[in-house]
């Protein structure tokens, strides 16, 4: 874990997907980083879409990455917008891979890691997702699950 005292910047990561649980998250990061003169990286993941094992063919020129770093523009530039405030440092990571480990591996140097409740891949009810259960149980750091 990140000493809170030391001199050098610590570092909040955030995990988005687009979905409102992850909006919720990345505004509470993006507080707590203004807070604590903190730096905030956001980090979204992305993998090929896969059915019975065999990946799913993609429309031609489709760039999932180039989408995924236009989706977390667009979810960080409204999220700034809603509550401005002091500017701080944001780094974005698009990253391709299954979120739980892309995460855990993001924050190896994090004093914290934000997640939403509940991503895109939700079902009905639930009131934690696989992804924040798993970062709850394995992540190298304090781990904040927003509702």
């Amino acid at each position: 874990m990140a000493d809170l005292a030391g001199s050098q910047q610590e570092k909040v990561v955030v995990g988005v997907d687009g979905s409102d649980s992850s909006k919720a998250a990345l505004a509470w990061g993006i507080r707590q980083a203004r807070l604590t003169g903190s730096s905030l990286q956001a980090v979204m993941t992305w993998e090929y879409p896969m059915t019975y094992g065999w990946a799913v063919p993609l429309p031609e020129g489709m760039d999932m990455a180039a989408e995924g770093a236009a989706e977390l523009d667009r979810v960080i530039r409204e999220t700034v917008e809603q509550d401005p405030g002091p500017a701080i440092e944001i780094t974005k990571s698009v990253i391709q891979g299954h979120p739980a480990p892309v995460l855990i591996h993001e924050a190896q140097d994090a004093a914290l890691l934000v997640v939403g409740s509940r991503g895109h891949g939700e079902f009905a009810g639930m009131l934690l997702g696989s992804v924040s259960e798993h970062l709850s149980a394995h992540a190298p750091c304090p781990v904040l699950i927003v509702r």
